[in-house]
């Protein structure tokens, strides 16, 4: 009698394995399907646009201030190092396309030569950044 008390005592106890194991699986599910929102590092005043529409795809983001700076992942670099950094986001993107977020108080020519430099990266599909009115 003895014996069988003492055996129900020790099954008594709950088995947590299976909800360790759910737990853990949805952790990594979570990890797997959260999407990594990429920014510039720097705020710009984008100019207006009646037709502008949102990308949800651009995953290369370059910004121009208004003093003509050029920022990328959160650095700022000169015009002739845009080439190298795209190439290397692209590399780790084949399909990304980039968006230029150009401030409205920025050159236009800094603007073409910044797309320009995209498009010898060997990207196609480049948009510019505006707000929609």
């Amino acid at each position: 009698m003895l014996r069988k008390r003492r055996k129900q005592q020790e099954d008594a106890g709950i088995d947590l394995t299976p909800m360790l194991d759910i737990v853990f699986i949805m952790l990594i599910f979570f990890i797997v399907t959260t999407s990594f929102i990429k920014e510039t590092g720097i705020e710009v005043n984008r100019p207006n646009a009646a037709t502008a529409v949102r990308d949800e795809r651009g995953n290369i983001l370059i910004a121009i201030t208004a003093n003509d700076e050029i920022w990328i992942d959160k650095r700022r670099i000169e015009l002739r190092a845009v080439r190298a950094n795209v190439e290397r986001l692209k590399a780790e993107n084949p399909e990304g396309s980039v968006i230029i977020q150009a401030d409205k108080e920025s050159k236009n020519g800094l603007l073409v030569e910044t797309m320009d430099q995209v498009r010898l990266a060997g990207v196609q599909n480049v948009s510019i950044a505006a707000t929609k009115d």
